[in-house]
């Protein structure tokens, strides 16, 4: 623990955080170009320039500068730039890679976050596997995990069983929606809703509820398999799985999700186990972010640290609530926006 009654610094920090990764942190710009530390990953849809090398680690700002108040966010935006900005905040600490413009409203970093005097850290791969969290709120303690599973970085595979009370499908589906406070995010958007007169007001986290897709909530659950489609998990590691572990009763994706007719479905009802589909993205700063904000508070006592959420909601065009903004929006899309005349090329 580091003593913080004189002054603590993003250097102090990233120690601290290389604590709680078990030492996966790069320390040492080396580590990346001596492809040392293994959480150094390149993350690619082999899409020319869209590629990014995830670094946990410092990706901008002095080692040395001071910390008094630190956001911990999921991915970073311009608006979780602009609040850390509002809120005095010296670093800001996201899971998610970050890359150039794509997370700093299309401009460079050295160029945004010196305004606000701002230093950035990253972890993403380095935080993945460290704390049983995400499996204790989908109903099942872990027996093993592995953050590499047939040799693909990131790509999670937890085995579990069920925690003592539960002891269906039905039991996993209500303990999910108990633990994230559903009944919270659907008073909230009902207020919304009445007080911006948008009747179709949508929200990322209750448009994405846990769902049931193969099996029944009477069903028994005991042997699970959880995992997480977006990080490439493919039907073939899932067969694979399987075999590994063939007592397997349950499978649980989130984080990301399927649909009905996805072959990961499939091939669940066709063995007849239970397919749960769990927590979506949009809580993951719940399910990560608030362990890691803790975790940060307690090492580094007398520094503030701050949970930065963004919350996600859509609303039809023709539902949106501000008339005076709509005018605005209308009026400079037909101005300025259609069926304007092209200008010849110079």
């Amino acid at each position: 623990m580091f003593n913080v009654q004189t002054q603590t610094e993003v250097r102090h920090v990233l120690e601290v955080l290389n604590t709680i990764s078990r030492g996966r942190m790069v320390m040492d710009w080396d580590e990346i170009t001596s492809g040392t530390n293994p959480y150094v990953v390149m993350k690619t849809s082999n899409i020319p320039g869209k590629n990014v090398l995830e670094i946990p680690g410092l990706i901008f700002g002095s080692k040395h500068k001071p910390v008094r108040r630190i956001g911990v966010g999921m991915t970073l935006t311009e608006s979780m730039i602009e609040m850390a900005s509002a809120m005095g905040l010296d670093l800001i600490v996201v899971h998610h890679p970050v890359a150039d413009a794509a997370n700093s409203g299309g401009v460079p970093f050295a160029d945004y976050l010196p305004l606000y005097d701002l230093a950035l850290i990253e972890m993403h791969e380095a935080f993945h596997g460290l704390h049983p969290g995400l499996t204790l709120l989908h109903g099942h303690r872990k027996l093993s995990t592995d953050i590499s599973f047939c040799g693909l970085p990131g790509n999670v595979l937890h085995k579990g069983i069920a925690l003592e009370g539960v002891h269906t499908a039905g039991d996993i589906l209500a303990r999910i929606d108990s633990w994230m406070g559903k009944e919270i995010d659907a008073d909230l958007l009902e207020a919304e809703r009445a007080i911006r007169g948008e009747s179709t007001l949508q929200e990322a986290t209750l448009s994405n509820p846990v769902r049931l897709l193969s099996g029944s909530v009477d069903q028994p659950v005991k042997h699970i398999l959880h995992f997480f489609p977006h990080t490439g998990f493919s039907l073939e590691h899932l067969e694979i799985a399987l075999g590994m572990y063939p007592e397997t009763d349950t499978i649980i994706v989130s984080i990301s999700r399927v649909r009905e007719d996805h072959e990961f479905v499939e091939l669940a009802r066709r063995r007849g186990l239970n397919f749960i589909v769990g927590n979506p993205h949009s809580v993951e700063i719940l399910e990560n972010g608030l362990p890691l904000a803790f975790a940060l508070e307690m090492l580094l006592p007398g520094v503030e640290v701050f949970l930065l959420r963004e919350r996600i909601t859509a609303v039809s065009l023709h539902d949106v609530g501000h008339a005076k903004m709509v005018e605005y929006g209308r009026g400079m899309a037909e101005a300025y926006l259609v069926n304007v005349p092209s200008r010849a090329v110079q």
